[in-house]
């Protein structure tokens, strides 16, 4: 049996990153480097650069998410980039999507830990808890899936006018070209590329803001949000 890897010092920029909340980063990278890796959240080859590749490289995500909004991280697995965010950002309303239970129970033992009043955790795929979730104005994703499918989930979460942030790899602008014919039909008006994290992580953090009109999901997922809402009403009434 190898020796698990040791979770390095926290990086100077850590600190000028998280703040007040330093402490609290780094006993998150604690848990991941403990809990997270033995509840196979993350592999242990990734706790030697938790910091630079995971936690910073989430936290500058922060640069692009406008002030006081309200935010869905789909797919959050060991809650990257949702957690990160909800360190350096507490003027945010963060709910942390996760369909699987294993990660669910660990998500919500860090959120009680860390003290984070302002994130909520769901258990449950994006598609199922389509109009159950209170629209968002902000989707955020990190390695979830390919940007169509990804699109296809977290779209339709959105407000109007709101906007998907997807942290992606060196190939997203072809992501963003090869998904210009589903994105159309999902509502989208705008797409873009952006780099963030600059003197904070090399290479810098690439970002796909996808920008929704006044129908996000388009006409099929306005129908299924419609219908969500009727069946709400309905067991409210009961």
């Amino acid at each position: 049996m190898t020796e698990a890897a040791e979770l390095p010092q926290a990086p100077e920029e850590a600190r000028t990153v998280f703040g007040e909340f330093f402490s609290e980063a780094v006993r998150y990278a604690e848990l991941l480097a403990d809990a997270g890796v033995k509840r196979g959240l993350i592999g242990p080859r990734e706790v030697p650069r938790l910091w630079e590749r995971h936690l910073l490289n989430c936290a500058v995500l922060s640069e692009v998410v406008p002030e006081g909004v309200t935010v869905c991280d789909v797919g959050s697995g060991a809650g990257l980039p949702g957690i990160p965010l909800a360190l350096v950002r507490p003027d945010l309303k963060i709910t942390l999507l996760e369909p699987l239970l294993r990660r669910t129970n660990f998500l919500q033992e860090v959120v009680e830990l860390l003290g984070l009043d302002h994130v909520t955790v769901v258990r449950g795929r994006a598609e199922e808890v389509l109009g159950t979730l209170p629209p968002v104005h902000v989707v955020t994703a990190r390695a979830v899936a390919p940007l169509d499918r990804l699109a296809g989930w977290g779209v339709p979460l959105l407000r109007p006018y709101g906007e998907m942030l997807a942290l992606k790899g060196d190939t997203a602008e072809e992501e963003i070209n090869g998904a210009r014919a589903a994105l159309t039909k999902l509502g989208v008006v705008d797409t873009s590329v952006l780099h963030v994290g600059e003197g904070v992580v090399d290479p810098l953090s690439t970002v796909v803001r996808v920008e929704v009109g006044e129908s996000p999901g388009g006409v099929r997922f306005a129908a299924k949000r419609a219908k969500a809402a009727r069946v709400g009403r309905t067991r409210r009434r009961r």
